[in-house]
This record gives C-alpha cells, structure tokens and sequence, in this order.
C-alpha cells in the first residue's frame, strides 16, 4: 500500500510516516499542494492537510480529483462541520479529524482503497444496465442517465444510488449504506453520507425519486424498471 501524505508539519509527517510503516503501509511526504498534484498517480492513497503554506487544501482536493480517481482522506485539525461538507463536496472519500487513533486512520485508508480498486456492481458480476424509467444506470461504464442525459457523479455518489438502485423499494438504513459504499460503520456519524446523499439528489434533478424514511434510511422508489445484459 502506497501513501502519499500532504502536510507542512514534519513532526506529524514523521511520526504518521512511522505508523503507517508500522501497519505494512509505504508513505512518501510533500509539504506543498502542487507537489502533491505530480504525485498523487503514483500512489493508492491521498492523505491531506487542508492548512497548507502554497495551496488551500480545498484547492488540491477539487485538483486532485478533476485529473485522478485515487482515493483522498482529509486529515486536519478542523472540527468545524463546514470543513468537512465543504471537504467532501470537493471530492474528499473521507475527512479525519487530528489527532486521530492510528489504527481507525489505517482501516478507514484500507476501506477507502478497497472501494476504489473494486468494480463493484450490486446486481452480480454480469455487466447490466438497470432501467428505471426516467432513470438508468449502466454499471460496467458506470454511466448514470436521466430523460436520456447523462449527469456525472463522483464515484461515491455513483455507489450510492447503484446500492440503492439493486432494489428499488427496499429501505437501506443508514449504517446498512455506511458498511456497504463506505466499507466500514457509521459510528453514529452519519453526515458523510447526508452531504452525498444531498448532492446525488441535486445532480438527478429528481429529488423525489429517492425517498427518505425518517429515522430509518433511504430508498429509491420502484418505477417500472428492468436490468438487461450489455
């Protein structure tokens, strides 16, 4: 596992550095945001600071993912909710707040990773294409159209209305979806998926076509819909 980790702190940088090597995992270290934006193909994980002395983190993150796919966690001391909206509105896969347990960083960076190198598709290893009336979703391409236009989803927000679209009608909770397109437990926080999930409804221009089930989760309601091979 190869990890790239974007912080001007050598004293965190040194000590996260040793952790990591600790959890079987190889780290390089920059220290400014454009450095980061040559590096981060060559690697399976971003690490990165949002307080950096050239470019504001949010910056390197939206950078990041404009040209890559490669999984990026947020580790930095804000706690503020803001932070971390505006964070994975910019194409963060998850945001840790420092200091953080050692451990908990290394299994969020393995889910993240996982996630990220797995073709996953919720129907069975058959490419299929799920025809949902006004909406479609083609999961070998992973290409979503609605009333025939394709919108464009972050990987995440394609994994969560795939999971949802495996079966129209069915209630997820929210820990369910957690576990399932984030690989690992909510633990009670669950904003991460309500910015997702806000996003992803903008994006469809069909708000109402996922339905919130007050205190439970979230479904995607049935329409007439079918799944054929491509």
């Amino acid at each position: 596992m190869r990890v790239l980790l974007v912080d001007d702190d050598s004293d965190y940088r040194d000590e996260l550095i040793r952790g990591l090597a600790d959890q079987g995992m190889e780290s390089m270290a920059v220290d400014r945001g454009r450095e980061a934006l040559d590096h981060c193909d060559a690697v399976d994980v971003v690490l990165l600071d949002l307080n950096l002395p050239d470019v504001d983190g949010f910056e390197v993150c939206r950078l990041i993912r404009t040209n890559s796919s490669v999984p990026v966690i947020i580790v930095s001391g804000r706690t503020d909710e803001f932070d971390r909206v505006l964070s994975l509105r910019m194409g963060a896969d998850d945001y840790v707040v420092k200091p953080c347990y050692l451990r908990e960083l290394a299994a969020r960076i393995d889910a993240v990773v996982r996630r990220a190198k797995n073709s996953w598709n919720p129907l069975g290893r058959n490419a299929m294409v799920k025809d949902l009336g006004e909406l479609q979703l083609d999961f070998r391409r992973r290409r979503v159209t609605v009333n025939g236009a394709e919108v464009t989803l972050t990987r995440k927000e394609f994994d969560l209305l795939a999971l949802l679209a495996s079966e129209p009608g069915r209630t997820f909770t929210r820990d369910q979806i957690m576990r399932e397109v984030w690989g690992y437990d909510s633990i009670g926080d669950t904003r991460t998926l309500g910015v997702h999930m806000v996003g992803l409804r903008r994006k469809l221009g069909v708000p109402d076509k996922i339905e919130t089930v007050r205190g439970v989760g979230f479904r995607l309601l049935e329409s007439s819909c079918g799944s054929v091979p491509i």
